[in-house]
């Protein structure tokens, strides 16, 4: 029996109305908002307010209709430490480094009584962190991992913050649950199918987290001296996160450190029993594909057998054949679309009037020091990972000291994350006994 009969998604960023959306359509379950009260949430508590709890889903591809529509918030809570009632699932729709913050402030009753919690968007280790967290609570709660969110979701700025854009959709995306038989899991499936997506099923929450592409590629492409200055600096000039350098950071040196740096992350793998992930075969059938006559089949299924040269090379073969769209339709002039103009965002003023960092690399940040913690917890080397880490945190030492007179936010301060390391650490420790 499925536990979506009552529903409380947590979270007030555009993700949480998409999935509102899809919960209603097609689960009509009771369905509950909570989120934190802060400058940055107030207008969406407000703009729910005077919409009568009502939410819209609009798409940019006509191909994701089944994403589109509206449905009316049952309940409303301002403030997690206000959620009250019973609720059968939990549906965690905030940042991956906010998980144990969220679920501190919510009364011990409702999350005794929660049957189901979904990471929307977990990392490495994040299922481990929960699963230990609500250890204290003595339930059978099951608890869910996706890879990652299903699509790209934004505010629509001439709208009000109810109102939201779904640009667009994974064709694939992976789930695991601790339960080894999962009713909910299929209840999932048959969700995401109906609108279009893929939900492949994977043994442990812990491998659906694998099989996320940023965790391979974000910190070489953010965390390298080009990219950082792109961030943080003054320069008019804009650039470009998967441009060849001079308009973005990929060089041959990029490159080798993505390489190595996946190389780092399998080893973990190896460790922990967990399927290995070919890199290439990963970006090019799961994320975006590029022409065979650009990269043959031979040289994907292969990817992980080659000599570190050969890797080298086709990595750099792909991003080189995403520089425009390989499937567009070229203008009158035979260019195609521009597709590696993906701008850097830089750092900017946030809603409480901090100098804040972008979402990337400020989540990859956490993402990767996580993944150096489990590491190094099981004493594993990591001489990249380090080195993106170190970059990243020297900047951000930098800036920080050359805005001393600025409010700046959390995100400016070098962290550990040591209670999140300790509890993935103490939950794998168990899991390594038990196999």
């Amino acid at each position: 029996m499925s536990d979506f009969k009552r529903v409380l998604l947590l979270g007030t960023g555009p993700t949480t109305i998409q999935l509102a959306v899809c919960l209603k359509k097609q689960l009509s379950c009771q369905l509950g908002i909570a989120g934190r009260e802060s400058a940055r949430s107030e207008p969406f508590f407000a703009a729910l307010e005077q919409s009568n709890h009502q939410v819209q889903v609009r798409i940019q591809n006509e191909k994701h209709r089944a994403m589109a529509g509206e449905c009316r918030i049952d309940h409303v809570f301002k403030g997690y430490g206000s959620i009250t009632g019973e609720w059968d699932a939990l549906i965690l729709a905030v940042t991956t480094d906010a998980y144990i913050d969220v679920l501190k402030q919510m009364s011990d009753e409702v999350l005794k009584r929660a049957r189901c919690i979904v990471l929307v968007s977990p990392t490495l280790g994040s299922n481990s962190l929960v699963r230990n967290y609500m250890h204290q609570f003595h339930t059978e709660v099951e608890l869910i991992s996706f890879s990652t969110y299903l699509g790209d979701t934004r505010w629509i700025p001439e709208k009000s913050h109810q109102h939201v854009l779904t640009t667009a959709v994974k064709k694939k995306i992976y789930a695991g649950s601790t339960w080894i038989q999962s009713a909910n899991i299929e209840v999932l499936k048959q969700l995401f199918e109906q609108s279009g997506i893929a939900l492949d099923v994977m043994a442990t929450p812990m491998e659906a987290e694998t099989r996320n592409i940023s965790l391979y590629v974000h910190p070489a492409l953010f965390m390298n001296e080009f990219a950082l200055d792109a961030i943080f600096g003054d320069s008019g000039v804009q650039k470009y996160v998967y441009k060849i350098y001079p308009e973005g950071p990929i060089t041959q040196h990029l490159i080798r450190d993505m390489l190595a740096g996946w190389k780092e992350i399998m080893s973990l793998l190896n460790a922990l029993q967990i399927k290995r992930l070919n890199l290439l075969q990963f970006m090019t059938d799961d994320n975006y594909p590029v022409r065979l006559e650009s990269l043959s089949r031979h040289d994907i299924e292969n990817f992980s057998d080659f000599n570190m040269t050969t890797q080298e090379y086709l990595l750099y073969i792909r991003y080189t054949s995403l520089l425009i769209d390989p499937f567009s339709e070229p203008d009158e002039e035979g260019k195609y679309f521009d597709f590696s103009a993906v701008p850097f965002r830089k750092m900017f003023v946030n809603r409480e009037g901090e100098l804040d960092i972008p979402r990337m690399p400020k989540e990859d940040y956490y993402r990767t020091k996580i993944i150096q913690g489990i590491l190094t917890s099981l004493n594993l080397k990591c001489p990249t990972i380090d080195k993106f880490l170190r970059n990243y945190e020297r900047k951000i030492i930098e800036v920080a000291a050359a805005n001393q007179n600025r409010k700046l936010s959390l995100a400016f301060t070098v962290q550990s994350f040591e209670e999140d390391l300790q509890r993935i650490c103490r939950e794998l420790g168990k899991n390594l006994q038990e196999k």
